[in-house]
């Protein structure tokens, strides 16, 4: 399968190579009973969504990550100028479908230079993380950012070391919740967590992600001699906070699946998840009719588990990995009680649903099929009522597409 590129023409985000409102060429994919033919991948009917370009120097557009919440949609990324540089960047919509850029204000050197490549949304409005490299080693200088108004987005001042330093690992997801804001990440000492300051341990009430305090070293959630923890998403459950990761036992290579609960995003209870796999990596998280479901890598391919309520359980597999690149689930989001998972298999990107807790699985077309996984590649996914948006970023253009959640049945 040749690959495919994205183009922006204008201010509309188009497929070329073929691709229009009824999706492209789907890739072969393989599902939980084995190999799926081309026949066999459900065609959604994905509509190309115009993205304007916000003012100032002219570039194309990166695309990285979607959320959605309280009647409004937002996309993040950068814009990437002709000599390399960047600046972050991000949209807003109230339908998924009309797009106004963001005015975006950065405060610092790297700052301004952002790829914002993780967003949240609490209460319908945006909070980010982005990320620049730069200085002596050039380590990734991690900014977060939070909406002031209807459409402004502005950079948080904090210190080098609340997310660098040299005891910085990685700075994953942000997240909102009835009591604030929570991000995970790791440190040199294994799984950690940022909290907003207003959360209800300050005695405040959290309205935004003006400022975060650094839990570092937290026991249980922090490594210790079981081996070596790691923390990818969190999502906010009726128990509180709950973080996915998990452990590398000390003495071996291979991964156990662990999730973390906390009330407070401070103090935390691990909890082991069962596997039948070598290898397992808890990645992403979301909540489906008010059950916990978490979607992670099982040795050759991806795999779901939910919650109970009376403890985890291991629900079905999908896809498969290969190639010389890192597989990961690059987003997971929820449609009419429908999950959407994007991942990648080390080599391209992929799009799977589930109707039933992540218990089978099913395969669908890829608005551009063939882009090539990769460090300037992207996929992005988010959903909200009956609709499922997706971004796509071949490294030379990027795209938006849009689908009502009943073409994933056809």
């Amino acid at each position: 399968m040749g690959r495919r590129g994205i183009a922006l023409v204008g201010v509309v985000a188009v497929a070329i190579g073929g691709c229009g409102s009824a999706g492209c060429t789907p890739q072969r994919g393989v599902g939980t009973s084995g190999n799926a033919s081309s026949a066999e991948l459900v065609r959604p009917d994905w509509r190309p969504v115009p993205l304007p370009l916000p003012t100032g120097i002219p570039g194309r557009v990166v695309l990285r990550d979607a959320t959605a919440c309280a009647g409004r949609w937002f996309v993040v990324g950068a814009m990437h100028a002709a000599d390399g540089t960047t600046r972050p960047a991000a949209w807003t919509s109230p339908d998924a479908r009309t797009w106004t850029p963001v005015t975006v204000a950065g405060t610092s050197f790297y700052g301004n230079q952002n790829v914002l490549y993780a967003a949240g949304c609490r209460d319908g409005r945006l909070a980010a993380i982005g990320a620049k490299s730069g200085g002596a080693h050039g380590n990734p200088r991690v900014s977060t950012w939070r909406q002031v108004g209807v459409d402004r987005l502005v950079e948080v001042p904090a210190a080098f070391e609340l997310y660098g330093g040299p005891e910085a690992v990685g700075v994953s997801r942000i997240v909102g919740g009835p009591t604030g804001w929570l991000i995970v990440g790791n440190r040199t000492r294994g799984a950690a967590t940022w909290v907003s300051r207003g959360s209800p341990r300050a005695g405040t009430s959290a309205v935004d992600a003006a400022g975060f305090d650094l839990v570092d070293g937290a026991p249980e959630l922090t490594s210790d001699e079981r081996g070596r923890t790691m923390a990818f998403d969190a999502v906010a459950t009726s128990r509180g906070w709950l973080v996915v990761g998990g452990m590398t036992p000390a003495g071996q290579i291979d991964s156990r699946p662990l999730v973390w609960l906390s009330a407070d995003g401070r103090s935390w209870r691990r909890f082991a998840v069962p596997h039948l796999d070598a290898d397992a990596m808890l990645q992403r998280v979301t909540v489906v009719d008010g059950v916990p479901v978490v979607i992670g890598l099982r040795s050759d391919g991806f795999g779901a588990w939910y919650d109970d309520g009376r403890g985890w359980v291991a629900a079905g597999r999908f896809g498969s990995v290969g190639g010389a690149g890192a597989p990961s689930v690059r987003g997971v989001a929820v449609a009419a009680g429908r999950l959407v998972v994007a991942v990648s298999t080390g080599t391209t990107y992929e799009l799977w649903s589930s109707t039933d807790r992540g218990r089978s699985w099913r395969r669908f077309a890829e608005p551009v099929s063939g882009v090539l996984a990769g460090g300037d590649s992207g996929i992005g996914v988010t959903a909200a009522g009956d609709g499922v948006l997706v971004s796509m970023d071949d490294g030379r253009g990027a795209g938006l597409w849009w689908t009502r959640t009943s073409t994933l049945d056809r």
